[in-house]
C-alpha cells in the first residue's frame, strides 16, 4: 500500500469490495463462494465478506465448495492478504440456523443487516464499493424492515433521495421510473418530475460511472403502442411527451416514447446509450430475457457504489450446487469498473484544483 504525499492518506492498489451473503437459506452463500474460486476474478479487487462466517462454512461444506482460510474480524483491516478471506461477521457468533429454501425472519434480519454494514463500509471509507447477494422481500418483511427491498434500504441509509434501479448488461442499460410498487399505482406516479428525474439521474450516471460523454437515452410509453395517438391512453400526450420536450430543452439527448412491445425484439436499444421504461417488468422482463446469465442490477444516484444479481434468492435449487455465479460474477465486475472510474475522475478534479489553485 502507498501514501498519497498531498493528502497522507493510504491509496489501495485494488478495489476493495464489501460482499453481502444475502439470505443464508438461499443461493447468495453459494454464488460467493463461486465466484471466490475463480482465480482471474480474484486478481482484480480485495474482497470483504459481510455476513455470518459460519453461514459462509456451512453452505462450503454442504455443496463440497473449496473455502479459502477466513479471518472473522469485527471491522476492516487495514491491510488485507489474498491468503485470508476477510469476513465481517455482524451476528456475534450468533448465526441463524441454515435451513435451504425456507423463508425466515433470522434469515431476512441477518440479509438486512449485512446490507447496513456494508453501506456503513462504503460510507467509512473502509470498502470501495458493495455487492449484495439475493434477498428475500418476504424474509425481511417478516424481519420487521418496511423497505420493499435493498434499493430503498441502502437509499434510506445513504440518506438519498434521487435514486433509480439500472439493469446493466454488455450493451443494454435499463432504468426505471417506477421501481417496486404495486402495478395499479403506476399510472399515478409516472408524472413529468419522476420522468425528468430519472432521465436526469440516469444521464449523470452515464457520465460519472460508464463513461459516455454525450449519452443518447430512448424512452418507453406507458401503454400498449405507446398510446396510439391517444386512442389507447393519454398519458403519452399528458405526461410523457411534455416531459421529454423539457428534457431537450434542458440540453438532454433524449428519444420517444417508444412501443415497449417491439422496442427490444427488433434491437432498438441498441441505437442508445440507456432506455427509460415506466415500470418494473415493462424493464426487466426484456432486460432478464436478453441478459439472464450476465445481468447486473445496479443503483444510479447513490454516493457509494452498489450492485446486485439479476435474480433473487433461487429457494427451489438452494443446497443443490445448482446456482450458476454468472450474474454475480458481472456484478462484481461492474463494481470494480464504477469504483476505478469514480476514483479517477475525482483524482482528475482535484489535480485539475490543484493546479488552478498553483496558477
Amino acid at each position: 500500500m502507498s501514501i498519497d504525499l498531498e493528502s497522507r492518506k493510504p491509496v489501495r492498489p485494488r478495489p476493495r469490495i464489501a460482499i453481502t451473503l444475502g439470505d443464508p437459506n438461499g443461493v447468495g452463500p453459494e454464488i460467493v463462494l463461486k465466484c471466490l474460486s475463480d482465480s482471474r476474478l480474484m486478481k482484480f479487487f480485495d474482497p470483504i465478506i459481510v455476513g455470518s462466517a459460519e453461514v459462509l462454512r456451512k453452505h462450503a461444506e454442504v455443496l463440497e465448495l473449496p473455502l479459502p482460510e477466513l479471518r472473522v474480524v469485527g471491522d476492516v483491516p487495514e491491510r488485507i492478504t489474498p491468503e485470508r478471506l476477510v469476513v465481517v461477521d455482524v451476528t456475534g457468533g450468533k448465526a441463524p440456523e441454515v435451513e435451504f429454501g425456507k423463508i425466515t425472519a433470522e434469515g431476512g434480519k441477518l440479509a438486512m443487516e449485512s446490507v447496513r454494514r456494508a453501506v456503513q463500509l462504503c460510507l467509512d471509507g473502509k470498502a470501495d464499493a458493495m455487492v449484495t447477494a439475493p434477498i428475500s422481500k418476504e424474509a425481511i418483511s417478516l424481519a420487521g424492515y418496511r423497505e420493499p427491498g435493498h434499493t430503498e434500504f441502502i437509499a434510506r441509509l445513504t440518506g438519498t433521495r434521487r435514486y433509480t434501479m439500472m439493469m446493466v448488461s454488455d450493451d443494454l442499460r435499463i432504468g426505471l421510473v417506477t421501481g417496486h410498487i404495486p402495478i395499479w399505482d403506476v399510472p399515478k406516479r409516472v408524472t413529468r418530475q419522476a420522468i425528468l428525474e430519472t432521465i436526469e439521474i440516469i444521464h449523470e450516471s452515464l457520465i460519472q460511472d460508464f463513461g459516455i460523454d454525450r449519452p443518447k437515452i430512448a424512452v418507453l410509453g406507458l401503454n400498449p403502442h405507446a398510446g396510439d395517438g391517444g386512442v389507447l391512453g393519454r398519458e403519452e400526450n399528458e405526461t410523457i411527451i411534455p416531459a421529454l420536450e423539457e428534457a431537450r430543452r434542458r440540453g438532454y439527448l433524449v428519444f420517444g416514447p417508444f412501443p415497449a412491445d417491439s422496442f427490444f425484439g427488433i434491437g432498438a436499444y441498441r441505437l442508445y446509450d440507456a432506455v427509460v421504461a415506466m415500470y418494473h417488468d415493462q424493464g426487466l422482463i426484456p432486460f432478464k430475457t436478453l441478459a439472464f446469465e450476465s445481468g447486473v442490477n445496479y443503483t444510479a444516484g447513490l454516493p457509494i457504489v452498489r450492485t446486485s444479481p439479476d435474480h433473487g434468492t433461487a429457494y427451489n435449487i438452494a443446497g443443490q450446487g445448482k446456482a450458476s455465479p454468472g450474474s454475480m460474477r458481472s456484478a462484481i465486475y461492474l463494481a470494480i469498473d464504477i469504483a476505478r472510474r469514480r476514483k479517477e475522475r475525482q483524482q482528475a478534479a482535484a489535480a485539475t484544483s490543484s493546479s488552478a489553485a498553483a496558477s
